[in-house]
């Protein structure tokens, strides 16, 4: 019998075998990657050998990840014989009118970045913790402090459900359906967590934004308001020309909280596939952007009520 050598024993001991990532996880560290900029349009990879060894992975997973990218279009020339290249159109593969639906974490912020380069932006975003709208506007930031941005005024409006209902997601496997509409449990451990993530991405939203006052001189004004629902889906209306649109899709996994297993009911808005659509790309597109918003102005404007993102 032939013993792996990187698991041989040593010591009379066996080395703990490090899990191998899958072909999406790589797909994903390359998108991003190429996301922040650090694989730049027109840019060569490093080989298939190279990127199999750096991720330890057989040559099989880094072709699936590449294909993946090259579906997105961030990837040209994916092929055995010769490293692929990064999209020189890079831009256009993450906003076009014909990009792709793709991942929340790859086509929101730079799209946020394109709403950016207007003097007065508007961004009303609908969702489950502001997680992806936090994570995706710091690429924006990071150009205004650059001085690649300078927009003027900044208006962000986000609605989130209010701390006092019974979500539907997340919740916990255990416990779904055993208090019906009787309320929600004081002491349950995933409605906190859920809170606790709610409000600690808020304030770090909020503080970002307005940081930019003392800064740069722009006059932001950013404002949370509560639902009194769980929104199945998220959506993000950018100075008004833009709708962008995913589902929240469930699943059940485990997490720890407080040092306990929990199985529960959620969903990973990050990885939800956005859809995008605009003014510019059509009439149906752009009774969807007009409708998306005045959606959300009705929302905002009746049922949903003061939000205060305490601990």
């Amino acid at each position: 019998m032939v013993v792996e050598q990187e698991h041989a024993p040593v010591n009379g001991r066996k080395r703990p075998q490090r899990p191998r990532r899958t072909h999406r996880e790589v797909a994903d560290e390359l998108r991003a990657r190429i996301r922040t900029g650090r694989l730049q349009p027109g840019q060569r990879m490093p080989t298939q050998a190279q990127l199999a060894e750096e991720f330890e992975v057989e040559r099989g997973a880094v072709r699936q990840a590449l294909r993946i990218l090259q579906s997105e279009r961030l990837l040209t020339n994916v092929s055995k014989g010769s490293p692929a290249t990064v999209a020189p159109d890079l831009l256009t593969a993450l906003t076009g009118p014909g990009a792709p639906p793709m991942p929340t974490t790859v086509s929101l912020a730079p799209r946020i970045a394109e709403a950016f380069a207007a003097p007065h932006v508007e961004i009303d975003a609908l969702c489950l913790t502001s997680v992806s709208l936090t994570l995706a506007i710091g690429e924006s930031l990071r150009q205004v402090h650059e001085g690649r941005r300078k927009p003027a005024k900044i208006d962000v409006r986000v609605l989130l459900p209010s701390r006092h209902i019974d979500l539907a997601f997340p919740v916990a496997v255990a416990g779904r359906g055993a208090g019906g509409e009787a309320g929600r449990r004081a002491d349950d451990p995933v409605h906190e967590r859920w809170l606790a993530m709610r409000n600690a991405q808020g304030r770090v939203l909020r503080h970002n934004l307005l940081s930019l006052r003392a800064t740069h001189g722009i006059d932001v004004r950013v404002s949370f308001r509560a639902l009194p629902f769980t929104p199945p889906v998220k959506l993000y209306v950018l100075n008004g020309t833009e709708a962008l649109f995913a589902y929240y899709t469930l699943g059940r996994r485990e997490q720890e909280i407080d040092h306990e297993p929990t199985e529960m009911y959620d969903a990973e808005g990050i990885r939800s596939t956005l859809f995008a659509f605009g003014q510019g790309g059509g009439l149906r597109d752009g009774v969807f952007v007009k409708q998306s918003r005045l959606w959300f102005d009705a929302l905002w404007e009746t049922i949903s009520s003061e939000l205060l993102l305490t601990a």
